[in-house]
């Protein structure tokens, strides 16, 4: 059986409207808007062509499937993810950033998305290349860039996820997220009874006054200024810098069984490069 061919909605032409139908843009605005409510699982072109007061085919004009659909909504969320065009490279990291945590939250549906359809639309297109174009100023080179960058955007959407997660939860069922973690500190201390370290900071995080929302807030940016600094560092000091491409082998054998063969590279050897 021969692969699918990869294909994406921005690699072919754009269909005008038609006299009295629907807008690409009107369709992709309620695409949005049932994801939200729904999620992936409620996307289907039935449902958003009733929503629009059309049949499913009419929709059919714009799109060829659901996953240029998909496409074409996630782009336009990424509008929402607004980086300056000339600021210094950590205001421009720190706005993508923000950016991007800000856009799963709102619209968590799209942690399903990410990595499994191209982002090549104009919108996440401008958000790559003003960080790509702000490392560069502050004195990147080369692979430097990708890693830097790459290292960004990582931590952002893997910071979001559980967070999206959490938050959509706690909508559905119509609690708070102080509630729902005051909800379950019986269950987590009985279970964390042997677990000192994990009891005594759960508790300290679930104590009367403590706001999960603001404490993730900070957390984010503590994190985020971390990960700034170190790179800083490496920028500034090139003796820190990663090793070029190819110049180590990575692989996803086992630490136990590299340790067998004689492949002593872990992840400590690789932080201190």
């Amino acid at each position: 059986m021969s692969a699918k061919p990869f294909s994406s909605v921005w690699a072919r032409e754009r269909k005008e409207r038609r006299e009295q139908g629907l807008s690409r843009d009107q369709i992709v605005r309620a695409a949005i808007e049932l994801l939200d409510e729904e999620g992936l699982d409620g996307l289907s072109m039935r449902k958003l062509g009733a929503r629009l007061g059309a049949g499913a085919t009419s929709l059919y004009w714009h799109v060829a499937n659901k996953d240029e659909l998909l496409e074409l909504t996630l782009d336009e969320i990424y509008g929402e993810v607004h980086v300056p065009a000339d600021a210094n490279w950590r205001e421009t990291a720190g706005a993508v950033a923000w950016g991007l945590r800000g856009m799963i939250i709102a619209h968590p549906w799209c942690i399903g998305v990410i990595g499994v359809l191209p982002s090549l639309g104009p919108n996440a297109m401008t958000a790559v290349d003003r960080l790509v174009g702000a490392c560069r100023r502050a004195g990147f080179q080369g692979d430097d860039i990708d890693y830097a960058f790459t290292a960004v955007f990582s931590y952002a959407l893997g910071s979001g996820l559980p967070e999206a997660a959490w938050r959509g939860a706690n909508r559905r069922s119509g609690e708070s997220l102080g509630e729902a973690q005051t909800a379950i500190r019986p269950m987590v201390e009985r279970l964390a009874e042997h677990f000192p370290n994990v009891l005594e900071r759960f508790t300290a995080c679930s104590s009367a006054g403590f706001d999960p929302a603001t404490a993730a807030q900070v957390g984010f940016d503590y994190g985020l200024l971390a990960l700034l600094d170190g790179l800083d560092a490496r920028r500034l000091d090139p003796q820190r810098r990663p090793p070029g491409r190819g110049s180590r082998r990575v692989d996803d054998t086992p630490c136990e069984n590299r340790r067998a063969t004689g492949d002593e590279t872990t992840p400590e050897t690789i932080a201190g490069s």
